[in-house]
């Protein structure tokens, strides 16, 4: 196949890149290279063979060029992280939402209707729990005043009791609780409209939480595990916040590559018209606590801090059923908790200060 890979220059993109090309497909990386993400204005280097082109999603002239001959599309550009504050949301809005519908018409004018694209485990907010009374239930929203008491687990939005958690799977209710979620949302659904209107196809990944080499570093909008590798990098101790008791799905960059692989593969073999969401994660639970301590080790670094402080729009626990990517992809993680980690440990971390660009 031939494959136009959008913000195939970062982190995720760049992973998939090399993985399409060692399986014999022809691919055309579109990405901006903004001065945030890629601070030299260079492109990394890509595996030979691969076409690069410097270029914004939402030039619809220049995607609608970049599609000529294409069998499908990966989008993984895209603005990535929490979201700061409001002010962040414009650009979150321009970056992902307005990026992806320019995509899609180009798409649907260019003839191209096989769509894998990039999405995330924040629809979900809040994970999935069970209070012993009530069954399932959807914790509320976070109360400023719990958080500085320093009660972090959501109770029984019914009853006030505690609550177990346990994994989400992709028929689970979106529930986005920042302005990054919210964005990632309206792409899935522009998709969809998209997929409906002119009879495409699209498989969404809704990745977990990814790590490893080559992730930024030095960024607020980075992924914890980058952060936590960025301060013990500098010899510093990780910081976590809350008590550290936030349960979360590790999942390696490389078995992310591998499922946007599996999924180009499968598209083009699913009806017109549909959309489909696939959790992209590990299978393994573990506390961000119990991450940032061994990578902490592995690094031969200081031990973290629990710092209790927090963050109003972060959720307390949200964690993948990757049941149905396993059944209907074939897809299987091959990179385990501690082996991944202590390669993290090793790894050189891409000196970005941005986001954009997976």
């Amino acid at each position: 196949m031939e494959i136009l890979l959008t913000g195939g220059a970062g982190f995720i993109g760049s992973r998939i890149a090399a993985q399409l090309v060692a399986a014999g497909h022809g691919v055309r990386v579109l990405d901006a290279l903004l001065p945030a993400v890629h601070p030299s204005g260079r492109a990394p280097r890509l595996p030979p063979g691969v076409r690069f082109r410097q270029g914004d999603v939402r030039d619809g002239a220049l995607v609608e060029e970049e599609l000529r001959g294409v069998d499908a599309v990966c989008h993984q550009a895209a603005m990535v992280g929490l979201g700061l504050d409001l002010d962040d949301a414009p650009e979150y809005v321009g970056c992902n939402d307005l990026g992806t519908a320019v995509l899609l018409a180009a798409m649907a004018r260019a003839g191209v209707r096989d769509l894998v694209l990039a999405g995330s485990m924040v629809v979900y907010g809040e994970g999935s729990y069970r209070c012993g009374v009530h069954g399932a239930v959807a914790p509320g929203p976070r109360r400023v005043g719990d958080l500085d008491a320093g009660r972090f687990e959501p109770p029984c939005p019914e009853c006030g009791a505690p609550l177990a958690p346990g994994l989400v799977g992709e028929d689970a209710a979106v529930d986005p609780r920042n302005v990054y979620a919210a964005s990632k949302v309206a792409q899935e659904l522009l998709a969809s409209a998209w997929a409906r209107a002119c009879g495409g196809r699209v498989l969404t990944m809704r990745y977990h939480n990814v790590y490893g080499p080559g992730m930024p570093r030095d960024t607020p909008y980075a992924g914890v595990a980058s952060l936590f590798r960025s301060a013990l990098a500098r010899g510093e101790a990780p910081r976590v916040y809350e008590d550290g008791g936030q349960r979360r799905d590790f999942v390696h960059v490389a078995d992310v590559a591998a499922a946007n692989v599996a999924a180009l593969g499968a598209v083009a073999g699913r009806p017109p018209g549909s959309a489909r969401a696939y959790n992209v994660g590990s299978g393994e639970v573990h506390t961000v606590g119990a991450m940032a301590a061994v990578l902490a080790r592995a690094s031969g670094g200081p031990a973290p801090v629990v710092t209790g402080r927090y963050r109003l729009g972060d959720v307390r626990h949200v964690t993948a059923d990757s049941t149905r990517l396993r059944a209907e992809l074939g897809w299987r993680p091959r990179v385990g908790f501690a082996e991944g980690m202590a390669e993290f440990a090793g790894a050189a971390l891409r000196r970005d200060s941005g986001s954009s660009g997976r």
